[in-house]
């Protein structure tokens, strides 16, 4: 185990290495090279203050299990109040669905399913939706959400001659209106 508090960790950070940042991958020359799906993971409970996973989620945990597992190990090393900032394509973009090792959407509501509170209030209304919070025994809050438009969409938008409104039904029945979803999650202790 790296024996540190206070960490700051770029998971999967392919050749982009963040300054003052533990920047963990797989392959190439990160300072850790570690597989994010072997567990445990090398960092002590609750040493993590902030966690950045830019366009890497998406490529984990293409078992169930694993990808739990991977939620399980942020939330093991994260102190409360930690920081995660993700950013994934979004899952109606030909960006996401080209990609063999994309093996899985990553959405708001997906995450979600992480929050305790957001399970509780699901089970007081009686709500079908799956309380993976509870189960896991994790907890997690989606504090912003930003979807980023692209192409034409991301020209009308910044031309202001589409609504929020409007952008929005246009993402719920056309593939391509946004690229990217950033997402920052602070974890609950």
């Amino acid at each position: 185990m790296i024996n540190q508090e206070n960490l700051k960790l770029h998971l999967g950070c392919g050749h982009k290495i963040l300054p003052d940042y533990i920047n963990v991958d797989k392959y190439g020359n990160p300072d850790v090279v570690f597989d994010l799906e072997t567990f445990p993971w090398p960092w002590e409970n609750d040493s993590v203050v902030e966690i950045v996973m830019h366009h890497v989620l998406e490529h984990l945990g293409q078992d169930t299990n694993t990808y739990l597992k991977i939620i399980q190990e942020i939330y093991r090393i994260c102190k409360n109040q930690a920081v995660i900032d993700i950013q994934v394509p979004h899952h109606r973009h030909d960006n996401f669905i080209i990609d063999p090792t994309h093996v899985r959407p990553i959405t708001v509501e997906g995450l979600t399913m992480f929050s305790k509170k957001a399970n509780l209030q699901w089970q007081a209304a009686g709500v079908a939706t799956t309380t993976l919070g509870l189960y896991l025994d994790v907890d997690f809050e989606v504090t912003s959400a930003t979807y980023v438009p692209d192409g034409e969409w991301a020209s009308r938008w910044n031309e202001k001659s589409i609504t929020l409104d409007e952008l929005s039904q246009a993402a719920r029945n056309f593939n391509n209106v946004f690229g990217e979803v950033h997402i920052k999650m602070v974890v609950i202790k």
